[in-house]
């Protein structure tokens, strides 16, 4: 009898230790480790009979390391709660528990439950489930279905591991409180540190280029001769060099550093170099770090390390950061060569683009549809109460078309209501070609942008203090402009569409001498001389602006080219509600060059299974970063 006790002691003794190095193992690292905040989260949650239970993890490297346990039994009510409000009560409670990780963040939310990976696209939910998909609707997640065979981490927590009439189950849970609310928290260190004395004399051992230094210290505090160093390395050579400044401390090779005037010194660490990716991404990539620029990543890891080539790592690293190129542009940028379209007749080429919103006038117009041609320079803008791709092209129709004929050419922005279906049938119904501008690149549609820019300046000037009658200053505007000498033709829009001077206000005021009459058929031939000598001039005129402009801006071009296959950074402002421009990041990459469609024009792509964009090359730049964190 007293054999069987003893025996039974040891048993229970046994499994006590078996369960605590069980429970050590999955909450230490490497099982445990630290949250990255350049990393995605993943949750796994799980729901049993007896409770629920989750894990919070992060893909770090090639492997999913876990950031936090949590587990959870249930109460009466809750038991008898159907499969589904069970498992919806698990993702509910177990992203509640991890809030502080899982706010502002999207995340990807993994369970083994089929029918909640439609859990927000529920008919008519009421009650706890309504406001269960309410309080879900705050947080950004992915839900995905995972076998349950695959599942077996959040499904280990959710359960008991014995059945309801276990006493020592039902002590414990009485004991630790376990009824109520388990979790386990974030982690416990690692009992080894990899940077104690040890670790490092270890490590510095390792490495070729410290080792026959630190074993020569370690053996003589006397310098070694050129010919014992001679067949080494030539780092090992640069170490040699600095033999006098090399102490041992603990074991441990340090470098002491003085400054000129020799007032202050500082210990530096002769770092190994399997070391040299961890320091790096601490004094760079860290929130601590903050991934400043090379001079005071230099001087912030000089001040604790050295190591052969230091400088050179560290600018490589800063100039390869993908989270720095994403944020601050990457320094190297392309600017292509300008390309000119020389129009030769009048109405052969418009340009159309939409300015607004304005405050809403008393007769309801909103925005102001502006049409230019490009030869002649003559503009029309319309006041409309919208920009629907309905209202845009009838009043193209009445305002444009009706008064001057069809155009060869339409000219666009990427706007929904110039490349709608609507508008597209119609270009093409009346024999228009339509083109358009690439995204975020205004320059392809210089003239008629500054003559938006002409446009609010005029009504600035003019408009109201409550600015609701600026539609009513058009008319006039526009009799302003046509009547002015444009810049680039040298001529008046109405002198190059009729062959004469508009008869202004002033006229009348001040009294201007007509014209002599006279008959038709000698002014028709006067007229049709006047507009060859006026549309050849303006030709004339337009293609030495044309070469002034190319000039002035070719000689900022870069003459970097492409080819197909190449990974380009691209430039992708967006504007998010709730979000501040000023905090996001402006260029995205990789993008893959799918094809080359002209000199300054290309098709890119982010992956084989995205949709193609076309770029122009000033909103490109050559992809030469690292992603640090996948290192």
């Amino acid at each position: 009898m007293t054999f069987g006790l003893a025996l039974g002691d040891l048993c229970r003794q046994h499994r006590s230790e078996s369960f605590n190095s069980l429970k050590q193992a999955l909450t230490s690292s490497p099982i445990l480790t630290y949250p990255r905040t350049d990393k995605d989260f993943i949750l796994d949650t799980d729901a049993s009979n007896e409770g629920i239970g989750a894990v919070l993890s992060q893909n770090i490297g090639n492997e999913e390391r876990v950031i936090a346990y949590f587990s959870k039994s249930l109460g009466k009510p809750e038991r008898n709660y159907c499969v589904t409000r069970k498992e919806l009560l698990a993702i509910v409670k177990s992203i509640e528990h991890f809030h502080h990780y899982l706010y502002g963040q999207k995340f990807l939310l993994r369970t083994d439950h089929a029918s909640l990976r439609w859990l927000l696209n529920f008919k008519e939910p009421e009650g706890q489930i309504a406001r269960w998909i309410q309080r879900l609707q705050e947080y950004d997640f992915e839900i995905q279905h995972r076998k349950g065979t695959s599942h077996g981490n959040a499904d280990a927590l959710s359960r008991r591991p014995c059945g309801e009439r276990c006493k020592h189950c039902s002590n414990a849970e009485k004991k630790f409180g376990i009824e109520i609310d388990t979790s386990v928290k974030v982690l416990t260190t690692t009992s080894v540190d990899p940077w104690s004395s040890c670790e490092i004399q270890k490590a510095q051992l390792e490495d070729p280029a410290i080792k026959t230094i630190l074993e020569k210290k370690l053996m003589s505090a006397d310098r070694p001769s050129w010919q014992e160093i001679a067949p080494e390395s030539p780092a090992t050579k640069r170490y040699w060099a600095l033999w006098d400044s090399l102490h041992l401390k603990d074991g441990v090779l340090y470098r002491r550093w003085e400054s000129d005037d020799g007032r202050s010194c500082r210990w530096q660490l002769i770092l190994p170099k399997s070391r040299i990716l961890e320091v790096l991404r601490e004094t760079h990539d860290s929130a601590s770090g903050g991934h400043f620029g090379v001079m005071k990543t230099l001087s912030k890891t000089r001040e604790r390390f050295y190591w052969d080539r230091l400088r050179a790592d560290v600018e490589k690293w800063c100039r390869e950061c993908h989270a720095c190129g994403a944020r601050k542009g990457p320094k190297t940028r392309t600017k292509g060569h300008l390309q000119r379209y020389n129009v030769g007749s009048p109405f052969e080429r418009m340009a159309l683009d939409i300015l607004g919103p304005f405050p809403v006038t008393t007769k309801r117009n909103r925005y102001v549809l502006v049409l230019m041609d490009y030869f002649t320079k003559w503009p029309e803008a319309i006041p409309i109460p919208d920009q629907e791709a309905s209202t845009v092209a009838e009043e193209l129709v009445r305002s444009w078309i009706s008064g001057y004929g069809l155009p060869m050419i339409l000219h666009s922005d990427k706007g929904t209501n110039f490349n709608s279906a609507l508008f597209t049938e119609l270009c093409k119904l009346l024999g228009i070609l339509k083109t358009r501008m690439t995204a975020l690149h205004p320059e392809s549609d210089g003239m008629v942008e500054r003559f938006n820019r002409t446009i609010l300046n005029h009504l600035s000037l003019f408009v109201s203090r409550n600015q609701t009658d600026w539609d009513t200053h058009l008319p006039l505007f526009l009799l302003a402009y046509r009547s002015a000498e444009h810049e680039v033709t040298g001529l008046t829009p109405a002198e190059m569409l009729f062959g004469r001077t508009l008869r202004l206000p002033c006229d009348i005021l001040f009294g201007r001498p007509s014209e002599m009459p006279s008959s038709p058929n000698e002014y028709m031939k006067n007229l049709e001389t006047r507009l060859e000598s006026v549309h050849a001039f303006a030709r004339e005129r337009i293609e030495l602006a044309s070469e002034r402009m190319k000039t002035r801006y070719d000689s900022r071009a870069t003459d970097h080219h492409f080819k197909e296959g190449d990974l380009v950074w691209m430039y992708n402002p967006k504007r998010r509600r709730g979000l501040s421009p000023k905090l996001q990041q402006n260029w995205e990459g990789p993008y893959t060059i799918v094809k080359k469609l002209n000199d300054v024009v290309y098709r890119v792509q982010r992956s084989p299974n995205a949709k193609p964009k076309v770029i122009h090359i000033n909103r490109l730049a050559p992809y030469r970063a690292t992603d640090h964190s996948s290192m």
